[in-house]
């Protein structure tokens, strides 16, 4: 496994994945036109306007292979992260929060980082150390549930 900081040539490949990956395990829950609404925000334009503000993307390859990637925002919020569905339950997703996390740490932050969890990736998110900061919530249609690992 590789995983380095994302290239404006990955963006495409970056917002398939999450599209796919989304739609299975996050908009299901959703309305229709909430599900609508999320994806069109991060569809590939999405991503480049994330890119513009700031946001600090890495993506991890396998054999040369997208496995999944994460952001973080303001050095403080896990603004995604997503890996592969053939490439679940290998280490992936603990091995781009380490390097996104020290990346944040080294830039300034403080080490402390909240999420907004899917219920999906609750148990992700909890092996990683985060707690729930409150119940989960539904906001314009969206399902999260609010999490902080402090620093």
């Amino acid at each position: 496994m590789h995983i380095r900081p994302i290239e404006h040539s990955d963006v495409s490949a970056v917002a398939a994945m999450f599209r796919a990956l989304a739609i299975e395990f996050i908009v299901h829950e959703s309305p229709p036109e909430a599900a609508a609404t999320f994806l069109r925000d991060n569809d590939e334009e999405g991503f480049l306007g994330f890119l513009r503000l700031g946001h600090a993307y890495h993506v991890a390859e396998v054999d040369g292979e997208l496995a999944g990637f994460i952001a973080v925002r303001e050095r403080q919020h896990l603004y995604h992260m997503f890996v592969a569905k053939q490439f679940q339950g290998r280490g992936i997703a603990r091995a781009l929060w380490d390097v996104a996390r020290r990346a944040a740490i080294v830039a300034g932050g403080d080490g402390s980082f909240t999420v907004n969890a899917s219920n999906y990736a609750l148990p992700v998110y909890e092996a990683m150390g985060f707690e729930r900061t409150a119940p989960t919530q539904c906001v314009n249609g969206l399902y999260f549930n609010p999490m902080k690992r402090p620093g």
